[in-house]
């Protein structure tokens, strides 16, 4: 198959955000060579796998992740914010993913921080791929420039991508000079120019957050080279791998067959 995506913190569409049971239903959808994750890290210093500064909005528990020890953080119900389904799913650790990926997922991990707020993280991040040799399965990410400085400085042979949602005149500079070979940039902002310069300097664009069909085919009519980082792999999939029975399956539908 030629065409692939990656699942943005999993199969988040469906199941809870950057749990397991969200990676492992991206792992089912055979268009999904990448995941994007968020990596933060607990109290007592172990990186963990979610998107916002609080768990409030994603578990039943309140209050910042960096102030809640590891054991405190597994205690939370990361599922049913979600349905009922999931309740029960846990945060977790970058340990745990990556065992769970190793040789099925290429993956994005987006280092969540502010300057100062993770002391050590991004070394975390890079022992953990190191020890399961995965440095050319991953790719490290921030919208945080001082954390892939840090990044480099430890490894200066790990890919590295920034994240941003605007497009200033001096950005592919700025990644040269952060030795960025990816840019993971708001879709909104990807158009012939910025496709053409990538090109040129070798840089893989992955656009988010795509879950719509027309702008999936936007891209794909751009470049095939774009990596579309997607909250729905199953409209991936209808787009670009069974249109037809997608079309088909909408007419049955509304013929009220199904």
């Amino acid at each position: 198959m030629e065409r692939y995506c990656a699942a943005h913190r999993g199969y988040s569409s469906v199941a809870p955000e950057n749990t397991m049971a969200a990676v492992r239903m991206a792992m089912e959808e055979p268009c999904v060579k990448w995941i994007e994750v968020d990596v933060q890290m607990s109290r007592d210093g172990v990186p963990v796998v979610i998107h916002d500064f609080t768990v409030n909005r994603t578990t039943n528990g309140r209050g910042p992740v960096k102030e809640k020890t590891l054991a405190e953080l597994k205690a939370l119900d990361a599922g049913s914010w979600k349905s009922v389904f999931y309740a029960g799913e846990q945060i977790m650790t970058l340990d745990e993913l990556l065992d769970e990926v190793k040789g099925r997922l290429k993956v994005n991990l987006e280092i969540k921080t502010q300057d100062g707020m993770y002391p050590g993280l991004e070394k975390k991040i890079i022992e953990a791929v190191r020890r399961r040799n995965m440095q050319k399965e991953a790719v490290l990410t921030s919208f945080n420039i001082t954390a892939l400085g840090r990044v480099k400085r430890e490894d200066p042979e790990i890919v590295t991508g920034l994240i941003t949602d605007s497009r200033p005149p001096e950005l592919f500079r700025r990644l040269k000079d952060l030795g960025c070979g990816f840019l993971s940039i708001g879709h909104r902002k990807i158009g012939t120019e910025l496709v053409a310069e990538a090109a040129k300097r070798n840089v893989q664009i992955m656009a988010w957050t795509v879950d719509r069909a027309r702008t999936m085919l936007r891209l794909a009519a751009l470049s095939r080279g774009i990596l579309i980082c997607t909250n729905r792999p199953n409209v991936y999939r209808e787009t670009f791998i069974e249109p037809a029975a997608a079309t088909e399956r909408k007419r049955w539908w509304r013929l009220g067959r199904l």
